[in-house]
């Protein structure tokens, strides 16, 4: 039984980004989360343009950082999470955008607009391409077996007892602190985006507690 956690966050951005400009033989090279994209799609698009995708995936923003800082990766496009944003930025990792060849880019939600100017003031360096919350994906008929009922809580994550009751499905949790982290802090009845060390202590000391019936962290194992 696969389970997803990631942070309760009301939305979990993730960027679209330039990072080199698009090569003479006419070829793009994308870097993504795995199964962000049908590959469908993409085959429509080089039908459409003409223009080659060599197309890569990760599962965590930890491998997508490292390449980024370490210089050199030949990606166009890549797509990290809102959360590491800011801080690649900084970093300088990332062209500046072109908004007059991004002309759809007007018809994105001024909502999540608003919610992401925080990562990167005037969208300079980003649009954003994907949002959303994750919750806690489970096997009905084997959580009512075990539990004697559907979860109504994440208490069927970070109660030890309970989690171990799922034990034998196979529970798996997203490897990303930036996602456990908030949603430890959210369930403790504090600030999700605390960074006071005494709440982060604590968050610290439930997911320990929640690990030894973990079979498995991994960002997109899941998938299957």
């Amino acid at each position: 039984m696969n389970r997803i956690f990631k942070s309760l966050a009301l939305t979990a951005a993730s960027f679209a980004l330039l990072t080199s400009a698009f090569a003479e033989e006419k070829v793009v090279n994308i870097y993504n989360w795995s199964d962000y994209i049908d590959e469908s799609i993409l085959a429509d698009f080089t039908k459409e343009t003409g223009i080659k995708v060599v197309y890569d995936v990760f599962d965590s923003n930890e491998i997508l950082e490292t390449k980024l800082l370490a210089g050199g990766t030949g990606y166009d496009i890549v797509v990290p999470s809102a959360t590491f944003l800011s801080r690649q930025i900084t970093a300088g990792v990332f062209q500046p955008l072109d908004k007059s060849k991004l002309s759809n880019a007007s018809h994105l939600w001024d909502v999540i607009q608003a919610r992401t100017e925080k990562y990167d003031p005037g969208q300079k360096y980003s649009i954003n391409y994907m949002w959303g919350t994750t919750a806690i994906g489970y096997n009905i008929k084997a959580v009512k077996k075990r539990l004697g009922g559907e979860p109504a809580s994440w208490d069927v994550v970070f109660d030890p007892a309970k989690l171990a009751k799922l034990k034998d499905c196979g529970v798996h949790v997203l490897d990303a602190p930036e996602e456990l982290v908030p949603a430890a802090l959210n369930f403790l009845g504090k600030n999700p985006d605390s960074k006071d060390a005494k709440d982060i202590a604590a968050a610290g000391e439930l997911l320990a507690k929640m690990a030894p019936n973990v079979q498995k962290f991994h960002s997109s194992e899941y998938i299957n």
